[in-house]
């Protein structure tokens, strides 16, 4: 299915950015395992790149502003207004730590954290509305917050995105015309591990994916494994940042 270029609506996730210590190590590492070629991004952002899979913009690479900063990947949502909806997060209980500003004509953009520390990203989109519909194998095909409390995180995402949470047999969802667009849940896993979105990028092969991340350098967290999304496998980078992969039947 090919690539369509749309304006994604309030309280949809919409991009995914690393920040690591190795952007070349990064690029080398996406670019084989998933597909991914890159252009440059917006210069306000330093040393960052946008990684296309298709020829459509599927995420970001950047690297750490501070020394000694986790390498991780950040969930973006989409909003009609990123400095009403900072303002949101302030009044909720969490902090913003970057922002908003403006990132060239792309758009605009604040990082924040959630009331248990999650952090995570805002974007109003202008010249660049962020990720391209889909999913196609190489692109974002799911988000999920790892959170101590469930009840509290949908109370703020639900307060500050101005969308709907609702409860399931496996954790809470996020909905955007009643369609779920991201996962809540609480997570044992959570141990010696702060919270955190996760990020899942479409593959068509989950088996072979884990495989090839191994022969690339990175490390399996969780085997391949069916879950009510599909086939999924957690898996690290070199640089440390984690992700996961997802086997939809595509």
């Amino acid at each position: 299915m090919p690539a369509v270029k749309l304006r994604l609506a309030q309280g949809t996730p919409c991009w995914v950015s690393l920040m690591t210590d190795d952007l070349a190590g990064a690029r080398a590492f996406y670019g084989e395992l998933l597909g991914w070629t890159y252009t440059p991004g917006p210069t306000q952002l330093g040393a960052y790149v946008r990684a296309e899979s298709g020829g459509a913009p599927v995420a970001g690479l950047g690297v750490s502003a501070a020394t000694g900063f986790p390498v991780q990947w950040t969930t973006y949502f989409a909003v009609d207004s990123a400095d009403r909806t900072a303002q949101l997060v302030r009044e909720c209980g969490g902090t913003v730590a970057v922002g908003p500003l403006q990132a060239e004509r792309a758009g605009r953009l604040a990082i924040a954290a959630d009331v248990s520390g999650a952090v995570f990203g805002l974007w109003q989109g202008e010249e660049h509305t962020g990720r391209e519909a889909g999913p196609e194998p190489g692109g974002p095909a799911w988000a999920e917050l790892i959170t101590p409390d469930e009840e509290g995180a949908a109370v703020f995402y639900g307060a500050v995105l101005g969308r709907p949470v609702a409860p399931g047999a496996d954790g809470s969802a996020l909905l955007v015309d009643g369609r779920p667009v991201a996962g809540i849940r609480s997570g044992t896993e959570l141990r010696g591990h702060a919270p955190r979105w996760r990020v899942h990028f479409a593959v068509r092969d989950t088996v072979l994916t884990a495989r090839r991340a191994m022969e690339l350098g990175g490390r399996v967290l969780v085997e391949p494994h069916v879950t009510g999304l599909g086939r999924l496998a957690r898996l690290a980078d070199p640089q440390g940042g984690h992700f996961s992969v997802l086997e939809t039947g595509l």
